[in-house]
């Protein structure tokens, strides 16, 4: 049985605008996006441009839109989809070509909220230890794959350039539950503007693609309680 595949062309350098452009691709148990995308590069167009890595939903390299909502290609099954399969990339991010998108704001942003263990104590001898209730206290956060769905997804990215964004401010809320680290009150400080943890509207829309099935909103609303709990306790 073939599928039809509409995929979003465009390429800045001989486009003057992006196009749909429809491919007839033959279906098949088990098939998913990725492979559909992989079918009409190596047997109908060469020039078709996506990004993967893992096929294993663990990378997050393939995030895209697909019958307009962002989510993975590689777990995306065909037959999940009714009709016409329309493949465009991320909302809200500059199409480098086809379905590529440029991520440096992406992961400037993220790099701006320092993702990383900050501790406040010198090195151990061997590792810094934690209880199975500490590391439970850290819950689902360590599990985002950075695909930016949520990114793509939030109406306030595409409205506020300097916006965090939730991937970020999640990731933040991540390193404030963990026991080992002692950057709190930095972290706070970085995400407590108009640009930060005040700016998120809680829509839901970044959870609703999360392929992780996480709540950067959540994340969100817990780091508001930290900075309200923080200004009392310093008598502000």
């Amino acid at each position: 049985m073939e599928r039809t595949f509409k995929v979003l062309r465009f390429d800045p350098e001989k486009d003057k605008k992006p196009y749909l452009q429809e491919y007839q691709v033959p279906a098949r148990d088990g098939m998913t996006v990725l492979e559909g995308l992989f079918y009409i590069q190596r047997r109908l167009d060469p020039s078709l441009a996506f990004r993967f890595s893992c096929r294993g939903s663990v990378c997050g390299s393939c995030a895209m839109n697909i019958n307009g909502r962002n989510r993975l290609a590689c777990e995306t099954q065909v037959s999940s989809l009714r009709g016409v399969i329309k493949a465009r990339p991320l909302g809200h991010f500059k199409v480098l070509r086809d379905l590529v998108v440029d991520l440096d704001d992406f992961w400037e942003k993220y790099k701006r909220v320092r993702p990383s263990l900050i501790p406040s104590s010198p090195p151990p001898e061997k590792e810094r230890l934690q209880t199975p209730e500490e590391r439970g206290g850290i819950g689902d956060t360590v599990d985002c794959i950075l695909c930016a769905n949520c990114h793509g997804s939030c109406t306030v990215t595409g409205t506020d350039r300097e916006y965090l964004g939730p991937a970020a401010l999640l990731k933040t809320d991540r390193f404030l539950r963990d026991s080992r680290d002692g950057a709190g009150d930095e972290r706070l400080r970085i995400v407590d503007g108009v640009h930060g943890i005040w700016r998120c509207h809680t829509i839901l829309s970044c959870q609703e693609v999360c392929p992780k099935e996480l709540s950067p909103t959540s994340s969100i609303m817990e780091i508001r309680k930290r900075v309200v709990k923080k200004r009392g306790s310093d008598g502000r």
